[in-house]
């Protein structure tokens, strides 16, 4: 293939800044296609999709020293507690910089509210009302169950109970649009990294393509056979979804407007996310937490009452798993229940097993997790109730968000080669 294209380029007569501004188009023209922002290195030399390397496990370079090792066990006094939300903690994210955080809860009257990550300080609320009152203020009127983040940080999407998807300007906090047509509550949503593509799922069983940009419905796909409790998405063009009591994980090609359906869990599969493009992690109220590799139909590695047991009127249960959360192409882990505990995981490497770190101890049910990107805190929503019902009531626990700086150990010498780290 070089020797033809060298072939063609001396046929063609052009000066060498012709030569370079061809070269540029083509160069980006592969990149579009590709759909990546920027190139990836190729390992193999072939064509095709470019191989998403994990950092935790190339074979090369800095990048491949698990994080997991790094992190030391949080000290619970460092950990900062946001209140504001007078009703539980349902949904939160970091913007892509790391320097604010957006949280939602069940509230009335106070829906959502952006916080700056330094200060502790409440930036920007948006005022809720009760179901019929959407005409009079510019917020929800029920229970906010999921939101996400443009990974420009530019748009801010939410859904509700009510079946109603918002789109957001993050940085003043401004409703640009709704977006309708889910028939049941909106209890999943993620932008594709890179773009402003956005998925979103529902208890009507379906996941939903829209374009946040261009205010637009693009297409909609079926499948569960349950209500859809959590979805995710990375750069590919397709997301994964947790179905609830139908037992299942499916990944959802959308090109193809095809799925892959995956096996494991016994309970509701309640919280997924992408590790990577390969890998993916789910929780599920049999109180298990589950590994994927998506050429895999049944799970790389299974932690069984992975938060312990309870006693629930002299019944021993395990405790449901609420949230879970990765830091992306690494590693680590975190997931959440009302165990009194955030854990952290370790994936080892190949992701075949789950190693449990250490145990944050927290108080109410851990509604949601969410890493920043440089992997320097855990952001925790909290609540006394579950997000998605009221089975329970933790009257000690504070429905507030709480931020955990995760401090990384320092580097060990090795005598044997004093310049590594």
């Amino acid at each position: 293939r070089r020797r033809e294209a060298a072939a063609e380029e001396e046929e063609v007569e052009e000066t060498p800044q012709e030569k370079k501004l061809r070269l540029a188009k083509l160069y980006l023209e592969q990149l579009r296609q590709l759909g990546e922002s920027r190139p990836v290195p190729r390992k193999d030399g072939g064509g095709g999709q470019p191989p998403v390397l994990s950092p935790a496990l190339t074979p090369r370079g800095p990048a491949h020293i698990p994080l997991s090792l790094q992190v030391q066990p949080p000290d619970p006094s460092s950990i900062r507690v946001l209140r504001g939300h007078q009703l539980p903690v349902t949904c939160l994210v970091i913007s892509p910089d790391d320097r604010f955080i957006f949280s939602a809860s069940k509230d009335g009257s106070l829906i959502k509210c952006k916080w700056e990550v330094e200060s502790g300080k409440r930036l920007c609320v948006v005022p809720g009302g009760k179901k019929g009152t959407e005409e009079r203020h510019m917020g929800h009127a029920s229970h906010i169950l999921c939101m996400a983040i443009s990974s420009d940080g530019k748009y801010l999407a939410t859904g509700d109970r009510n079946k109603l998807i918002m789109i957001w300007d993050a940085a003043t906090c401004k409703r640009l649009y709704i977006f309708t047509g889910h028939h049941d509550a909106v209890s999943g949503l993620s932008f594709r990294k890179g773009t402003h593509q956005l998925y979103s799922a529902s208890h009507d069983r379906c996941v939903k393509v829209w374009n946040a940009a261009e205010n637009a419905y693009v297409e909609t796909l079926f499948g569960h056979q349950d209500v859809i409790t959590g979805l995710d998405s990375l750069s590919r063009e397709c997301c994964v979804t947790a179905g609830g009591r139908d037992g299942t994980v499916r990944l959802w090609k959308i090109p193809e407007e095809s799925q892959l359906v995956f096996y494991g869990h016994q309970g509701s599969i309640d919280c997924i996310q992408l590790i990577n493009e390969e890998h993916m992690v789910s929780g599920a109220d049999d109180g298990s937490v589950a590994l994927w590799g998506l050429t895999k139909k049944k799970p790389l590695a299974l932690a069984r009452q992975a938060h312990g047991m309870q006693d629930t009127q002299g019944l021993q249960q395990p405790y449901w798993i609420s949230a879970v959360a990765a830091l992306r192409n690494s590693d680590l882990l975190a997931t959440g229940s009302h165990s009194g505990s955030v854990k952290l995981w370790k994936c080892d490497e190949g992701f075949r097993k789950l190693e449990p770190l250490c145990d944050i101890p927290l108080v109410g049910f851990v509604n949601s997790l969410k890493f920043s990107a440089t992997g320097d805190f855990l952001v925790a929503g909290l609540g006394q109730e579950h997000r998605l019902g009221r089975w329970w009531r933790l009257k000690e626990a504070k429905n507030s968000i709480c931020i955990i700086p995760l401090k990384r150990r320092a580097a060990a010498p090795n005598p044997e080669a004093p310049d590594s780290s």
